[in-house]
């Protein structure tokens, strides 16, 4: 044994993703997990460096884990931040001994031979980086698969292209390939990400394929969910609301980040896209797949969003009735054109847009979940708590969608997919029953 470390994880499920492969390649070079960071000789802590409270999290977060560490233990901050900061972090944060770039988590091994005082950063812009090691955490019932790298898209307000690169797509057959392990290791719900899934293989094969992909997955036996998140709303297709639409396993459930709705400020934030445009893809969609649950996330204080800008958007949330939606404050990244606007909202006025509409998805969101009540809704079991089983629909994704509280009075376990009755609603949550009791 070479050594023990412990893995932080911050941030998205990309992260989440990259933190799995990094522990692959350690345990494959001869490192072996700890129980903990202070029982840890390595400790890495995989930053978010996306918007102002993420970075400050994962700062936080960094400094509680060097208090954590053992004497002599080393520590390591990689990710987002890391990549973008790397050598201002290295004069403020001496406690460091290495940064770690987004690129090189296949490095690992032969990075803690060489620690103090080093920066490892290589350029973004590379082909997909091959990661053929991967550590499934235990009974891996529900698992991403990060089917691309970096971003194309140009959002006015948005740094990732600058961290994580151009776009690479992963080969599908390595996708394919991935997936048969996931299902082999007990996953039933595979969830595809990537910045912009929908993209997928515009730079490999010429086209837009992520429908094709689709077809590929269904095959895999063992896989019974196949979730898509983010998805951009100009790049959803006929052909992949077709293939949604056909193919059972995959969920009737679509995250969309259209993150506004005046055309002004979707032009200003160069999405691509207009109102009607939105409106047109959502409307297909619902047209196909009636039971459809569409979750967005939107942005309130863009630079120059005035009132009148705000009351389309929640005018928008009303007409558009979303499954789930999250609202983020607009955050001012250096090196985006948004940041150099001179027309920046206030804090308050931002806060005060956020809790609009987040009152008011809220009561939509009831809305939705009395329509329910007296339905059996297929659902995979998460955990249990207390006295109750805690599980989610088709409709929800793990960690940021509405969960089902049931009672049973078999023995489940995480990962078994079994038919509830809903017998109550909440904001955010349903009540319901094992149907076989």
């Amino acid at each position: 044994m070479k050594g023990t470390y412990f893995i932080e994880t911050m941030g998205c499920p990309k992260n989440f993703n990259d933190s799995e492969f990094a522990a692959g390649v350690l345990e494959e070079a001869g490192y072996v997990e700890a129980a903990s960071i202070n029982d840890a000789d390595f400790v890495i802590v995989n930053t978010c460096g996306f918007i102002e409270d993420a970075k400050v999290e994962s700062i936080n977060k960094t400094f509680e884990a060097y208090n954590m560490m053992k004497p002599g233990a080393k520590l390591i901050m990689s990710g987002c931040l890391s990549q973008r900061y790397a050598d201002e972090l290295k004069v403020e944060m001496p406690e460091v001994s290495c940064f770690v770039g987004v690129n090189e988590y296949n490095k690992l091994p032969e990075i803690f031979d060489d620690l103090f005082g080093k920066v490892y950063l290589e350029p973004c812009n590379l082909d997909y980086l091959e990661k053929t090691v991967r550590k499934y955490r235990k009974n891996p019932y529900t698992a991403t698969i990060k089917i691309a790298e970096g971003c194309d898209n140009r959002c006015a307000y948005c740094i990732i292209p600058a961290i994580r690169g151009k776009y690479r797509s992963k080969k599908m057959e390595d996708i394919v390939s991935e997936a048969v392990d996931l299902a082999a290791a007990g996953c039933k719900e595979l969830i595809l990400i990537a910045q912009d899934v929908t993209y997928y293989g515009r730079d490999l094969y010429g086209e837009y394929v992520l429908p094709k992909l689709l077809e590929e997955l269904v095959k895999v036996e063992g896989i019974e969910w196949i979730r898509l998140m983010y998805c951009y709303d100009n790049r959803i297709t006929d052909e992949l609301i077709q293939v949604m639409a056909r193919e059972e396993k995959i969920c009737n459930y679509i995250d969309i980040p259209i993150q506004h709705s005046s055309d002004k400020v979707l032009k200003e934030m160069r999405r691509g896209i207009t109102r009607e445009g939105t409106l047109e893809v959502i409307r297909k969609m619902r047209d196909a797949i009636p039971d459809i649950a569409i979750r967005t996330s939107l942005i309130v204080g863009f630079p120059g969003e005035t009132e009148e800008d705000f009351d389309d958007l929640v005018d928008f949330v009303e007409e558009v009735r979303f499954a789930r939606l999250g609202v983020f404050k607009y955050s001012r990244e250096e090196g985006t054109p948004a940041a150099e606007r001179s027309d920046q909202i206030e804090e308050e006025v931002k806060e005060r847009r956020l809790d609009v509409i987040m009152r008011r998805q809220m009561e939509i969101s009831l809305e939705n979940n009395e329509k329910l009540i007296g339905k059996t809704l297929d659902v995979i079991v998460d955990r249990f708590e207390e006295d109750s089983y805690i599980g989610r629909t088709k409709q929800d994704a793990p960690e940021i969608d509405n969960e089902v509280i049931f009672q049973s009075s078999r023995d489940l376990k995480p990962g078994d997919i079994i038919k509830v009755e809903i017998l109550d609603a909440f904001d955010y949550d349903l009540v319901g029953i094992d149907v076989e009791r």
